[in-house]
């Protein structure tokens, strides 16, 4: 049939499965959604209150539904205001599609209003982007795009069509839906020296990522415990990849992990290292990293083998595919020196613990755990509640922790929140600090106008928490613009938006504010007043290594 440009982009989304998209119109993509309102039946559209808001919604939406996330918006500023929430998603593998209007390709670089080179500005921070100039390409275009978004590592693709392709017309043929390739033919030689390897240790650890949510390999990296009696640890990306409570579960690792999780990785002899990447946060020094391990990593993009920490056996291939492959190889033992290691560690990580009563951070976890459903996903912002969730939260299912690690973006959990909870149609918590929710609060009307079910708990300390904490122990306690200690009350702004909220002083009114937050139909703000001076610990200082570790700070 004959269409539209702009009829062919949308009709093409349809094609691959895209019922929801995020955005934001104006001047140069008009034509677009005239087309997304003529099938409004078919996609959603979600107006947020930014494009950058919109960019993290759909990146949200992509990490708790493992889909791809669509996000559109106009040229110029518009598509300016993408590249965080591209970027975002770019450092943590999340398949995103991005799609931007442009000024007609008559007009390209002549400085004419709105024009930026929006390909150019994106290319660090894209697996690969368009610039259409044909329509006859454009509907093979966008099914490429969702190929590649979501084939490999997966990350974002951007599309920027021109005005006039998107009035241009042709010949439109809709195809299959394009299926993502994930696989990698594996040197079978090599594997069978990366299970003697294994073999041949006495303190084995499985350490994963991200890479392992995306290739839904949790039933065989638990096999493969068992099989080897190890423990596992994760990186922050890995965090509900497993169940918080299986027995062989130490938590995160790295500069804020667990205790016994950061301990054993670095007593290992071996470390299975599964779709993820060992960056600073992971390593500390890395002249001093786990230094008796042989290192067999296993990750889809082979640019990450070896990069940073030299890898014994580094096996590019898809990590579900090749740990079934491995496990044959690998011999049934048992390690009772190696796990009795293991429980020394946990009982010296619960004597760290802090068990002070009251509203702390970790008790105000602790209480919001008790009201998460099994299915609810958990977003947070950047920060130390950052920390204190990723190591206090109790996850049950996969994809069900929603937070920035590789960029580290303030105010990307609201949207990201946002985007959970329409893509899994589930209530969504945001978890987040007092500065991080002050760059994003402008998207609870967004929240508020779709009725997004959303429990917001703002861990309120009057400061840039994560910062000062620095300032404390290698600044001197010289607080440079770390006091924001502004005076927005948060439950009242909560109400002007259309939702609900309160302010919460001690432990007692958090469970029942929780206890009303998660029986209210919409948005509800608790504002939990923390203490400035909370630490997240334990704490891996810069350049240092494990033997480093601050657990206690003297308080």
């Amino acid at each position: 049939m004959l269409l539209t440009g702009a009829d062919i982009l949308v009709q093409t989304l349809i094609e691959q499965g895209c019922d929801v998209v995020f955005g934001y119109p104006g001047g140069q993509i008009l034509n677009v959604y005239d087309a997304l309102y003529k099938n409004s039946d078919k996609i959603t559209h979600v107006l947020t209150a930014h494009e950058q808001g919109a960019a993290h919604a759909a990146d949200g939406y992509a990490r708790a539904t493992g889909k791809v996330g669509v996000v559109i918006s106009t040229s110029g500023p518009g598509a300016t205001n993408l590249v965080t929430g591209i970027a975002t998603a770019f450092l943590d593998s999340v398949p995103l599609v991005a799609i931007t209007g442009n000024v007609p390709t008559t007009q390209i670089g002549s400085d004419s209003f709105q024009e930026i080179d929006i390909t150019g500005i994106t290319l660090p921070i894209t697996k690969h982007n368009y610039f259409v100039t044909d329509v006859n390409e454009l509907a093979d275009t966008v099914r490429e795009a969702f190929c590649l978004a979501s084939s490999g590592r997966p990350g974002p693709v951007l599309i920027d069509l021109p005005k006039d392709v998107q009035l241009a017309k042709c010949q439109y043929t809709s195809k299959p839906h394009v299926l993502a390739t994930k696989k990698c033919d594996v040197d079978d030689d090599l594997l069978a020296q990366a299970a003697e390897c294994i073999n041949n240790s006495s303190q084995p650890y499985i350490y994963f990522g991200g890479g392992l949510v995306s290739s839904q390999a949790q039933d065989e990296v638990l096999a493969l415990a068992d099989k080897i009696d190890a423990p596992i640890g994760c990186s922050m990306m890995g965090l509900s990849a497993i169940s918080s409570t299986h027995p062989r579960f130490l938590g995160m690792q790295g500069m804020h992990g667990h205790y016994a999780s950061s301990i054993a990785m670095d007593h290992a002899d071996c470390i299975i290292s599964l779709g993820c990447r060992f960056n600073d946060r992971v390593t500390g020094n890395k002249s001093k990293f786990a230094p008796h391990a042989k290192i067999v990593h296993i990750d889809i993009d082979k640019a990450e083998l070896s990069k940073t920490i030299n890898a014994v056996y580094g096996i590019q291939a898809d990590v579900k595919s090749t740990l079934q492959k491995l496990l044959p190889l690998v011999e049934q033992k048992q390690r009772p020196e190696w796990q009795s290691m293991i429980d020394d560690f946990k009982q010296k990580e619960i004597s760290y613990q802090d068990k002070r009563q009251g509203l702390t951070p970790r008790n105000a976890i602790l209480t919001l755990n008790k009201y998460l459903g099994e299915n609810t996903p958990v977003a947070t912002d950047v920060g130390q509640h950052q920390m204190w969730s990723a190591q206090n939260l109790c996850f049950k299912h996969s994809r069900r922790f929603i937070s920035s690690g590789g960029l580290g973006t303030m105010g990307f959990g609201l949207s990201a929140a946002i985007g959970s909870a329409i893509g899994l149609k589930e209530r969504s918590v945001l978890i987040t600090g007092d500065g991080s929710f002050d760059m994003s609060l402008h998207e609870l009307a967004t929240a508020v106008s779709y009725n997004v079910p959303l429990v917001v708990l703002i861990m309120n300390n009057g400061v840039l928490g994560m910062v000062r904490q620095w300032q404390t122990l290698f600044f001197d306690k010289r607080y440079s613009n770390t006091v924001i200690d502004r005076k927005t009350n948060f439950s009242a702004l909560a109400k002007a938006f259309g939702g609900d909220g309160e302010r919460v002083e001690n432990i007692n009114q958090l469970d029942k504010a929780l206890q009303k937050a998660f029986a209210y139909d919409g948005v509800y703000i608790i504002d939990c007043a923390i203490d400035k001076d909370e630490f997240v610990l334990p704490m891996l200082p810069p350049g240092g290594s494990v033997a480093d570790m601050i657990v206690k700070t003297g308080r």
